[in-house]
């Protein structure tokens, strides 16, 4: 971390702490996540670190690398200025639908491009959806804790954030990650226009079982007081769907009516287009990566807590 140097600490969760911190070379700021070393070094760290490391797209959050402190795994990646989502919904209370179409369709885009590399993300929400900080803002999905690649197996464990799960992971033993990703972008899309949650109760927001309950049998509605155009309703509906062989795929939302109306041009670029190599962002081979995670294994010799306060939980979960 010599090339580093702290700014400020800017979110803690159940992995640790992330700062932002500055390159003393080039004055670049960058994000840095802090997983101590030892026990939290588990299996979907080394996943979470390696899905990401392979994804360079406009759209998701730039892997930059890995280095070992004494005490923690420290992520090194590209600092989103310009916060969560969730913070600018929360300002705003509810966007305007073409609001809400500008930044859905990069989030579409950040998926399609996901999937096309064999990852299914499983944890899309708001909080995960970050933005630079132009003034025409720019989605980055950041993230991957729950990640899985889709190249060997399916995944089996339910993981994600309650209000965004789709109903396939609470009842099945493996699904289709990628169309669990679909179900998580329309609960993004119906927040982002409405405001609220979409199967939470009104009465009960908090009440866990009822939340799952109305997922399970895609009880929903949009207040009537919200002017919604027939095509996003469409959208929704094609989402919103239990049985997740009908559900709308991500190319199909892609060529939707809605979707497509005021596309930028750079987002009607292929998939392909995306996966050169960032000349500017030389990647760590694979094998010094995994080296680097196995050594974050041995436990530290000095105090567990040296990266930052004491850890706090974040919402997402294993179900």
């Amino acid at each position: 971390m010599e090339r580093y140097e702290i700014v400020k600490d800017i979110g803690t969760g159940n992995f640790g702490v992330a700062r932002l911190v500055r390159d003393k070379f080039t004055k670049e700021l960058f994000a840095v996540k802090f997983i101590e070393r030892g026990q939290k070094i588990a299996e979907h760290v080394r996943r979470e670190i390696m899905n990401h490391r392979s994804l360079k797209h406009p759209n998701i959050v730039r892997f930059k690398e890995v280095l070992l402190t004494p005490t923690h795994l420290a992520i090194v990646m590209e600092y989103a200025e310009g916060g969560e989502l969730f913070e600018r919904i929360h300002s705003a209370g509810r966007f305007s639908e073409d609001e809400a179409r500008y930044f859905f369709q990069q989030l579409i885009s950040g998926v399609s491009y996901c999937h096309s590399m064999h990852i299914c993300h499983r944890d899309l929400k708001l909080e995960n959806t970050l933005l630079d900080g132009s003034t025409a803002p720019r989605v980055k999905i950041c993230d991957f804790g729950h990640s899985k690649s889709v190249l060997h197996s399916q995944p089996k464990s339910a993981v994600g954030t309650p209000a965004y799960i789709a109903p396939e992971v609470l009842s099945k033993s493996n699904y289709d990650g990628k169309i669990s990703d679909v179900w998580s972008c329309g609960v993004t899309l119906y927040v982002m226009i409405v405001g609220s949650y979409p199967f939470e109760d009104p009465e009960e927001p908090i009440n866990f079982k009822k939340t799952i309950e109305r997922i399970l049998n895609v009880h929903y509605s949009i207040p009537d007081f919200i002017r919604v155009s027939k095509e996003c309703r469409h959208l929704l509906s094609l989402i919103f769907v239990a049985n997740p062989e009908k559900r709308i795929t991500i190319p199909e939302i892609e060529s939707h009516p809605w979707f497509v109306k005021n596309l930028p041009i750079e987002l009607m670029e292929k998939v392909g287009s995306w996966q050169c190599k960032d000349a500017n962002n030389p990647s760590q081979s694979v094998e010094e990566v995994l080296s680097l995670i196995q050594q974050a294994r041995n436990p530290s010799e000095e105090a567990p807590n040296a990266a930052g306060r004491p850890l706090m939980g974040s919402k997402s979960m294993d179900l």
